[in-house]
């Protein structure tokens, strides 16, 4: 391990902002910010916002500089990119920003039911295998995880690269009759200037650079009914 992961990391334990409980403290098991955030951490009544697989925090940075009158919670495994957003918002005395270091299958853990009011989903692995289908963070598996903790008609946003998962996740709300608020598989030819959807990621950058198109999909999760999902055959 490099001198300035390890560097890194000794710092992560510092930051007021980002939790790090170790995997036996939150494996099937509630930790105690959990239905807590508004009162313990954040000290305040506003919507919670979350964006996962957060990487170095940017859309979690960018988003609470926009909306003050929102707390934003990046989430993500990967402890070294996380450092970077944690400390930018402590350097920045951001109040409304946190992070968590853990695995997204783990959210429950951390979050109780109607806590949240929105989920942005940055560049996720698109899991293009059909095989691994259910490890999409668009799948029915993972819908059903967000659909506990998130309000009702909270709403989902993806943006992403990869096509194949735009339009896997676009097919899924179809299916699961799921109300899309806004689509497109071009998202800066479609959208123009919009201080949202402009805010890119470390990773986005690198995809423009090598050409590759942006996709956005943002809907509700309004189906009271058990998600169903597509039928594979397992290749």
């Amino acid at each position: 391990m490099g001198k300035n992961k390890l560097k890194r990391f000794e710092e992560n334990n510092t930051f007021p902002n980002l939790i790090q409980p170790r995997f036996e403290e939150v494996f099937r098991k509630d930790h105690s910010i959990k239905g807590n955030w508004n009162e313990s951490f954040f000290k305040n009544d506003k919507p919670i916002v979350l964006e996962l697989g957060c990487g170095k925090g940017e859309y979690t940075i960018g988003l609470s500089r926009q909306y003050p009158e929102k707390n934003f919670i990046g989430i993500d495994i990967k402890g070294a990119r996380l450092w970077r957003g944690a400390k930018t918002a402590v350097e920045g005395s951001m109040d409304n920003v946190a992070f968590v270091r853990t695995r997204i299958e783990n959210i429950t853990s951390f979050f109780a039911k109607d806590e949240v009011s929105e989920i942005w989903i940055t560049f996720p692995d698109p899991q293009l295998k059909r095989i691994n289908a259910l490890k999409r963070l668009t799948s029915s598996v993972f819908l059903g995880l967000y659909k506990t903790i998130l309000k009702p008609n909270g709403l989902i946003h993806l943006k992403t690269d990869s096509q194949e998962l735009h339009q896997y996740t676009k097919s899924l709300a179809e299916l699961n009759e799921l109300k899309v608020h806004h689509c497109t598989n071009d998202l800066y030819l479609t959208v123009k200037n919009d201080p949202i959807l402009s805010i890119r990621t470390f990773y986005e950058q690198q995809f423009l650079d090598q050409g590759k198109t942006i996709t956005y999909i943002c809907f509700e999760l309004s189906n009271e009914k058990p998600f169903i999902e597509h039928k594979y055959q397992r290749t």
